[in-house]
């Protein structure tokens, strides 16, 4: 399939060069024009106004207000627009714009001081642009100014101050989104219009999310609930869309304008810089985004480790190895991205665009001292190289606008491990990986008796290169071993769909619905693999699926001011590469493919920690996942009070579960992809040295409900001062158990935050904020063993460290006999043996316990300001962590930052 895509996209590309000098046809009768008035808050009309008609992210139409402060579009085609207008001193203001017939329309648009809450438009309702409070599923609009201020080292730090949505931080490097309690392969995400996540992304994270710097973007749309009928499959809990910056189209002369932004961040010492330039002439746009960041080690609340490897299996706080800043958090991250726009017409457009990205030195701190104690978890050289060209036209044949894009996605990293707890003597696994995808996507629009009908299909081909070998660092001798996924693996899936909007006239009942047929396709060959001891490395495995997912709505105004909104969707998630060939170290443990075990006769256990028995379900090979989704939405529109209140439910059926694997007895000696197994229990779990927790396998393991109330309140207490409180509780369960599901994005606590803005000049202001998060007690036995969350411990994986980590880092002395390795062997910061310390960490006779039960709850205070300095500089400042909080979030792999300032300087010409 990979040669017919590439073919294809050589077609595609041939062709639509072919439709940009076509004639076009006469359609006069189908174009309209634009009249406006831009106006101050107090009625004041304003001159030189910058007004931009967007369609596609692109610039169809611009105007600068005259000086009665009026403006004219003419020549628009019949579509959907976004209107944006700015001017010097004032906040962008956008509005959806809806051209049905060859009509003038009239609007008249507000500007107000700059402030951070305004009325945005989304396209979270497939490409229907329009106001957040009329949208009918709930969705979450992050633009620059606010993503630039949150994301300060990684871009998923955007989410921030956001309902219903989540940070995850695995690592310095790596991080993640939560959308209503799901993350990592149950949330998809797109650049442009273009699906970025790939079937290898892990299952609680999204490797590669850190690679698309802030400054590139625009604007984020957090699509929250199901959108499968959308976005296809890994949307069960929502969809993270990405918006580039569009490059501008100039109506008289060529314009050029760029943005340099420099930062300082004392909560690690970072340092970056970014560089963003355009280029606008009539017919062609350009722009260049380059960035460079160097973040160096973390501090965190309190300079204290919380989940420290001594503090785990010692009982010891982390400053009696390191000091209050985390060692092996620092990494070097660059890269930059140039999209270039043709149009030759004024209804076509060719827009190309590539971004190139590198992170280097970045390290699994939760691996290393900040959780299991080993000696080495590089994250060596991840790489990413996102291509995508784009045909847009408007006006073709009967259609309103037609798109016809291609894509080529590659992802690169390798993982250098060593696991046994700090053991020097362990093997060092390397894993190098690279995805490589290709992808063609089209889409048709049509405006019909107040409707927008969206007819549109996908499909990508995903090939992995996946070789793995382990040195023996005492012989110097090297062994082929089985990857994390199989070399040379095969994913495909494509979907088409068709979407209605339907609203009669503007601002009354609002109806959608959509439905989506999808695939997916996957294959491993044993032909691929190679053959240590007579044996391949893994057997063939192959998976087909298909299913019609789909989704209805409708928004009834009640009033001037308030709406409710009522939605029904259907999901489905294809098991994706990673549920069904992953075998070796994951971020929850070791864990073992479906198909590699069935010779053995694995059983799936009743939860996934080492106290799991039986369920005597046997290990299956995976299905799909099914969701119904409900949502209802109120949403308050008044001059001084706007805001939502939501409540959504979530089933999902045939959950892939993370859960531990029961073996016969005797099963201790047996290899897990050239892991031997190094201990069983008598319930029949079972070890390997790389992780103190027990096997895993992913299984079909019941159904789950998901549930919750989001919320969010602007007051606007006076001209100068506005309150905004939001608001998040969402709770989940394993509808066969009653308890947290064992899925690795574990559940969030109830959380909320509070901002308060003073803004006595146009030019300052100032905000101080909290963010307060419940204890969570509700931990999935999954959760519990996790190093990031519960950090499990018990006889054997103390005395692992203590004979291995804490040895090597001078932590332990030998006893009078002066070797190493004897019952005479004692903690050098306590003087107890391994048997005093076992005693004390877990107590007499327990075998074993985790460090927390419970994620403690907390209150973090900061503050933040931004001064305009001129036209063209601007300055914030923000005080993090006021009160020196240590705390982390769900899954997290390292503590947040503790007090700490914050700096941005951004200079625009």
């Amino acid at each position: 399939m990979r040669g017919r895509l590439r073919g294809a996209g050589m077609g595609l590309l041939f062709g639509i060069l072919l439709m940009s000098f076509a004639p076009r046809q006469a359609q006069a009768n189908a174009q309209g024009r634009i009249r406006g008035i831009v106006t101050d808050a107090t009625g004041a009309r304003i001159s030189g106004a910058r007004v931009i008609l967007r369609h596609a992210q692109r610039t169809v139409a611009s105007a600068l207000s005259d000086d009665m402060g009026e403006f004219i579009l003419a020549g628009v085609p019949r579509g959907v627009y976004e209107l944006a207008v700015h001017a010097r001193g004032f906040a962008e203001r956008r509005l959806p714009i809806r051209l049905s017939t060859p009509e003038e329309i009239h609007v008249q648009v507000t500007l107000e001081v700059e402030r951070f809450i305004e009325e945005l438009t989304v396209t979270g309702e497939g490409g229907f642009v329009d106001e957040t409070a009329r949208t009918i599923q709930s969705v979450s609009v992050i633009l620059s100014d606010h993503l630039t201020m949150r994301a300060k080292a990684v871009l998923a730090q955007a989410v921030n101050e956001e309902v219903g949505v989540h940070l995850q931080r695995t690592s310095p490097t790596i991080a993640g989104v939560f959308i209503r309690g799901l993350g990592g392969d149950k949330v998809n995400i797109y650049v442009d219009g273009i699906r970025y996540s790939t079937s290898a992304m892990r299952s609680g994270i999204h490797t590669f999310l850190s690679l698309l710097d802030p400054t590139n973007v625009e604007a984020i749309e957090v699509l929250r609930g199901p959108r499968s009928a959308d976005y296809g499959s890994d949307a069960l809990g929502g969809s993270f869309q990405l918006l580039t910056w569009a490059p501008p189209l100039a109506t008289t002369r060529p314009e050029w304008h760029g943005t340099w932004t420099t930062t300082v961040n004392t909560a690690d010492w970072s340092t970056g810089s970014s560089l963003r330039t355009s280029l606008g002439a009539r017919t062609f746009g350009l722009t260049l985004n380059l960035v460079g960041r160097r973040v160096n080690t973390l501090r965190p609340g309190r300079g204290v480790d919380s989940h420290s490897a001594v503090t785990r299996f010692l009982g010891l706080p982390s400053r009696v190895l390191y000091g209050p800043r985390l060692p092996d958090t620092g990494f070097t991250q660059y890269g930059g991205s140039t999209t270039f726009l043709w149009a030759p017409t004024s209804i076509s457009s060719l827009r190309f665009h590539y971004q190139r990205a590198q992170q280097d030195g970045g390290k699994r701190f939760d691996q290393l001292l900040g959780g299991d104690g080993n000696l080495i978890a590089d994250l060596r050289n991840l790489m990413l190289d996102f291509f995508y060209v784009r045909y847009d036209r408007q006006a073709f044949a009967a259609l309103d606008h037609l798109a016809l894009s291609y894509s080529f996605n590659a992802q690169r990293e390798e993982r250098v491990n060593q696991g046994g707890n700090g053991n020097p003597r362990a093997a060092i696994v390397h894993e190098y990986e690279k995805m490589r995808v290709h992808g063609l996507q089209a889409r048709a629009e049509k405006l019909w008796r107040g409707h927008f009908l969206r007819l549109g299909g996908e499909a990508y081909h995903e090939r992995m290169r996946a070789p793995a070998f382990a040195l023996n660092p005492v012989t110097g001798g090297v062994t082929l071993r089985r990857p994390r996924v199989p070399d040379r693996a095969r994913y495909e899936q494509w979907g088409v769909y068709v979407l209605d909007v339907f609203e009669p006239r503007r601002g009354s009942v609002k109806l959608i619905g959509g439905l989506r047929y999808s695939g997916a396709r996957y294959r491993a060959r044993t032909e691929d693999a190679p053959i240590v001891g007579g044996r391949p490395l893994w057997p063939s495995d192959a998976l087909r699926v298909s299913n019609v997912s789909g989704r209805a709505g409708l928004l009834i105004p009640l009033g001037g001011r308030l709406s409710a909104a009522f939605h029904f969707s259907r999901g489905f998630r294809a098991p994706s590469m990673t549920d069904l060939g992953t075998l070796g170290l994951t971020g929850s443990g070791f864990e073992v493919s479906a198909r590699e075990i069935a010779p053995l006769n694995g059983l799936v256990g009743s939860t996934a920690d080492r106290t799991a028995v039986s369920t005597g379900q046997p290990v299956a090979p995976l299905k799909p996942e099914l969701s119904q989704s409900y949502e209802i939405g109120l949403r308050y529109r008044q001059a001084r009070l706007r805001g939502e209140l939501t409540l959504f439910l979530n089933d999902i059926t045939r959950l892939i579960a993370k859960q531990a694997l029961i073996l016969p007895p005797g099963a201790v000696g047996l290899s897990l992809g050239g892991e031997p197994i190094i201990a069983q229990t008598p319930n029949g779990t079972v070890f390997v040295a790389a992780s103190s927790a027990p096997v895993l396998v992913r299984a079909n393991f019941g159904d789950a409900r998901f549930w919750g109330i989001e919320q969010m309140w602007t007051v606007e207490l006076s001209e100068r001062w506005s309150l905004d409180i939001l608001h998040t509780h969402i709770s989940a369960k394993d509808r066969r158990t009653g308890r947290p599901p064992n899925i690795e994005a574990s559940l969030p606590a109830p959380d909320g935050w509070i901002r308060l803005r003073y803004m006595p000049l146009r030019r300052f202001w100032i905000e101080p904020y909290l963010h307060a998060a419940a204890r969570q007690t509700r931990l999935s036995t999954l959760a519990l063993e996790d190093r990031r969350t519960g950090a499990m411990r018990s006889r054997a994986s103390i005395a692992s460290f203590f004979r291995n980590g804490a040895t090597v880092r001078g932590l332990v002395a030998p006893g009078p006999d002066g070797r190493f390795g004897t019952d005479d062997d004692f903690l050098i910061p306590t003087g107890e043996t391994l048997t005093q310390v076992q005693n004390r960490v877990l107590g007499p006779g327990v075998e074993s316990a985790p460090l927390y039960r419970a994620i403690p709850g907390y209150v973090v205070f900061n503050i933040r300001a931004g001064i305009r300095m001129g036209e063209n500089h601007q300055l914030l400042i923000e005080a993090e962590n006021l009160t020196d909080r240590n705390y982390r979030g769900i899954t997290w792999g390292l503590d947040a930052p503790g007090r700490s300032l914050f700096l941005r300087y951004q200079y625009t010409f």
